[in-house]
């Protein structure tokens, strides 16, 4: 086996690795997102949080303030928008779609919750699947949408500036 054929070989493990990281994380968030729809997550478990931050010695106090301030000011809103967003990053990392800002978006939303001191088994798994996604952005995202659009694109002689160069890694 020659270097250059190793390091193809490696190259394609890698992908299917940090690919099947990526898609896992989504089922995770699709999960969480679709659960939440399923017990008519709202208003009442929004101000459960605000009052459990306010009143918890676990929960920092940038937390505090913000559960204070925003969470229990607009609590419907915050009701509606969380198992939303969790669904749209679900459906986002297993398509393979805006991949790197998915992931942030993942690691951003954990540290909210554990802030507000909910924990929950799977979420220590997800942060190590953002971080591996957030690490290794371009593997991660070579079996998807984003990178078959590229591809089909590519095939009819049209090259974009979004899937060439750096700005690949954040599709």
């Amino acid at each position: 086996m020659t270097a250059a054929s190793r390091v193809t070989a490696t190259a394609r493990v890698a992908s299917v690795v940090f690919g099947a990281a990526r898609i896992v994380l989504g089922a995770l968030w699709l999960h969480e997102g679709l659960f939440k729809f399923g017990a008519h997550f709202g208003r009442a478990d929004i101000l459960l949080v605000a009052d459990g931050a306010s009143a918890g010695g676990r929960v920092p106090e940038y937390f505090s303030v913000f559960a204070g301030a925003v969470l229990r000011n607009w609590p419907g809103l915050f009701g509606v928008l969380t198992p939303v967003m969790e669904t749209a990053l679900g459906v986002a990392l297993i398509l393979g779609v805006f991949t790197m800002p998915a992931a942030l978006a993942s690691v951003s939303t954990l540290m909210l919750y554990w802030s507000s001191d909910q924990l929950i088994a799977q979420y220590p798994i997800m942060g190590v699947l953002s971080a591996v996604v957030l690490a290794w952005p371009v593997f991660a995202a070579r079996w998807s949408t984003t990178a078959l659009v590229a591809w089909l694109s590519q095939r009819r002689g049209r090259r974009y500036v979004l899937f060439d160069g750096p700005l690949r890694q954040w599709l």
